[in-house]
């Protein structure tokens, strides 16, 4: 996969994990909105290590 495409999957999560968090805004079922909010939790994190590996260039850092 290329790094725009790895980037490109980042920003779907990440865009995904706002209309997510929206949703549990706008939720009046507690349950429901501590699901939504950890789903969004879960892909901003998942977003987070996505770009990370985007900008990997495979050279260790020191």
């Amino acid at each position: 996969m290329s790094i725009a495409g790895e980037s490109g999957r980042a920003q779907q999560m990440r865009d995904k994990a706002q209309q997510l968090s929206e949703a549990a805004e706008q939720s009046t079922d507690p349950r429901r909105r501590q699901r939504l909010q950890e789903k969004a939790r879960k892909l901003q994190d998942q977003s987070e290590v996505e770009r990370g590996l985007g900008a990997d260039d495979g050279r260790p850092s020191r």
